[in-house]
């Protein structure tokens, strides 16, 4: 079992930033991929970023790729997720996520909601 904790999110205006964090406890952190994925009210759940085991590989959703930042510390169990020039559609519940493959993840944690004003 893996448990992960969110925690960053918040009120931002439009063009600011944020960081959220997202602890990890349980299982080997570093056996795992890492993912972002957020839903917005009356939407699906939706990919946002991931990060391979080492960090040195990352992927993003079209709509955030230049803006967001995904990032992680093995040694702290810790994933981040930095968000720059945040757009009112950002605005939904941000979940963090683990899994053994890069396209199923087995973990999820409770979400920390993120609201961008205009």
């Amino acid at each position: 079992q893996v448990q992960l904790v969110e925690s960053g999110g918040g009120l931002v205006q439009a063009g600011g930033s944020l960081r959220l964090s997202c602890a990890a406890s349980g299982r080997t952190f570093s056996n795992y991929y890492m993912g972002w994925f957020r839903q917005a009210p009356g939407k699906e759940r939706e990919f946002v970023a991931a990060i391979n085991w080492s960090g040195f590989s990352t992927y993003y959703a079209d709509s955030v790729k230049g803006r967001f930042t995904i990032s992680r510390d093995n040694a702290k169990n810790t994933v981040y997720l930095q968000m720059n020039s945040l757009k009112p559609e950002d605005t939904a519940v941000y979940y963090c996520a683990a899994g053994i493959y890069l396209k199923k993840y087995e973990y999820w944690g409770q979400g920390t909601q993120v609201t961008v004003s205009s």
